[in-house]
């Protein structure tokens, strides 16, 4: 009995041992780099709000979602299921932040707007009669979202059509909806309150003028495989 208590004992450390190696082993989340200057965006999106959105408040949810995952590794290591119920509202949060800003800054380019082409065009014009019906929608269903949060277009892989949705907060898109992320607005007030004031119409309005239509097409693509 002793002996089968020890083997017990050992097992458990070696689950342990492993966790910890894991955790210790793991890649930290960090900040993208922009591909393009801070002020390339204007006059639609001003340098200051880019600058305070990328080095900022990015920067916080993925400083945030590191300490929260590490966190989250102690208490699986420690078997402490409260520990990890509690700690899910914060992983939700950051790293939702972290990625919908990261697919947002590929979303936008200098010199971009217009309208797409090609399949993605197709896909618009088949699931929303028209581009123009498309942004009119996609803007009114952006501009509604209550308090923060995002308004996305996405791909429903199951009907094989574009769906256009909101969420809350920084809740992801995939994870809340299963719509794979296409494009997304931020309408969180740090993404527009400096220029646009509290007119954030004026500021969904604006933000077609930066739409990087070749990396939405290049998601779509990527999403039908």
């Amino acid at each position: 009995m002793l002996c089968r208590v020890g083997q017990i004992r050992r097992c458990a450390a070696s689950i342990s041992q492993t966790i910890n190696q894991i955790s210790a082993s793991r890649q930290k989340h960090t900040l993208p780099d922009l591909t393009y200057d801070y002020g390339a965006l204007e006059p639609h999106i001003s340098a200051e709000i880019m600058q305070l959105h990328h080095s900022k408040h990015h920067a916080t949810y993925v400083n945030n979602l590191n300490v929260t995952e590490e966190k989250y590794q102690e208490a699986l290591a420690k078997g402490d299921v409260t520990a990890q119920v509690a700690l899910q509202p914060a992983l939700k949060f950051n790293g939702g932040g972290h990625i919908n800003h990261t697919i947002f800054w590929t979303n936008l380019s200098p010199n971009s707007g217009g309208e797409p082409q090609g399949e993605l065009m197709e896909a618009i014009q088949r699931d929303f009669g028209s581009f123009q019906k498309m942004k009119e929608k996609m803007s009114a269903a952006t501009v509604a979202v209550q308090g923060s949060g995002w308004g996305w277009l996405g791909y429903d892989k199951e009907s094989g059509r574009l769906r256009i949705a909101a969420c809350a907060n920084q809740d992801p898109l995939h994870g809340t909806t299963g719509l794979i992320p296409l494009l997304g607005i931020d309408v969180w007030e740090h993404a527009y309150y400096l220029q646009y004031k509290n007119v954030r119409p004026d500021y969904v309005k604006a933000i077609w003028n930066v739409i990087n239509w070749e990396n939405v097409s290049e998601r779509l693509q990527t999403a039908k495989k």
